[in-house]
């Protein structure tokens, strides 16, 4: 079959053949309809993430949308290793029906960066209706739908934070903060902690998070959950002790391993459901698996491959 295949760790995969995966107990094979390009496809396939495991070649994607042999459509996680979700075909023992109202490009456009939110706010941060949250990296796919998803969990405010204006500005959020390396930046962080924060989702972690718990330490007036979810920012932080000591401020991550792969699954199920009534929307772009080359580092748009 063709896939994306990984030759070498930190190298773009190629569109090449690989071998036909065989169903083992407890799987099904897939006929796979769309894949779409994450954050976490590619630092698998750079070898960068923690979820790595194995050598090459293997087939990047953790997740897609296809047809089982019955037919019926579904969405499927985290093939087993060696295969993966950018492939004609792929073996799946977690998978899930789709909604009749939601076509294959955005189940899969949705699944990965909607499920982040969904199960950091469900699982781990608890979000009640009437909180405030604060979303760090809002401008990116997973961003954008933690901004929407606040909304239908029931926020009564949303502080969405990035570096790209005009891109905040879309966002609906009821306030923003324009990210950058400036006094401006500390003290719109320390405004809206004066106001109160309950939940802070963390996309960019780095420098960011730094000024953000620091700010949190000097301005908050009530409990906050901080959970990290992505480092696009940066892998480590530097953190004084008095900022935990000072506030009480949780810091807790979410992700696989922190939520269970069952969770999550079940996560992306509601996800789904969801989705129509929720208006969950991301700009996508849909390419064949063909042209992999071409697109793999592209930003922007949502990237959705059609095997």
């Amino acid at each position: 079959m063709k896939a994306a295949v990984v030759h070498a760790l930190g190298e773009p995969p190629a569109y090449a053949d690989f071998a036909d995966p065989v169903a083992e107990s407890g799987e099904s094979l897939v006929t796979v309809t769309a894949a779409a390009l994450s954050p976490l496809t590619r630092g698998r396939a750079a070898g960068t993430h923690y979820s790595v495991s194995g050598g090459v070649p293997f087939v990047a994607g953790v997740d897609g949308v296809g047809r089982l042999d019955d037919g019926r459509r579904v969405y499927f996680m985290m093939p087993r290793s060696p295969f993966g979700a950018m492939a004609e075909r792929a073996p799946a023992a977690r998978y899930i029906p789709l909604p009749d109202d939601l076509d294959d490009v955005a189940a899969a456009a949705l699944a990965n960066p909607g499920m982040s939110s969904w199960a950091a706010f469900r699982e781990r941060a608890q979000l009640k209706p009437g909180e405030t949250v604060l979303v760090n990296g809002a401008t990116g796919a997973s961003g954008q739908l933690a901004v929407q998803i606040a909304r239908h969990w029931g926020a009564k405010r949303i502080v969405a934070a990035g570096r790209n204006r005009e891109a905040l500005a879309a966002l609906g959020a009821d306030a923003t903060i324009a990210l950058g390396d400036d006094d401006a930046t500390d003290a719109r962080f320390r405004e809206e902690f004066a106001q109160g924060v309950d939940v802070v989702l963390d996309y960019l972690w780095g420098r960011s998070a730094e000024r953000l718990l620091t700010a949190a330490a000097k301005a908050a007036e009530r409990p906050l959950r901080y959970v990290e979810i992505g480092a696009a920012s940066g892998g480590e932080i530097s953190l004084p002790g008095a900022v935990l000591r000072s506030r009480a401020i949780v810091i807790m991550g979410s992700g696989i391993g922190s939520v269970s792969l069952n969770r999550l699954v079940d996560c992306i199920r509601e996800l789904f459901v969801a989705a129509k009534a929720g208006g969950f929307r991301l700009p996508t772009q849909t390419y064949p698996l063909s042209e992999l080359a071409g697109h793999w580092r592209d930003g922007g748009a949502r990237v959705v491959f059609t095997p």
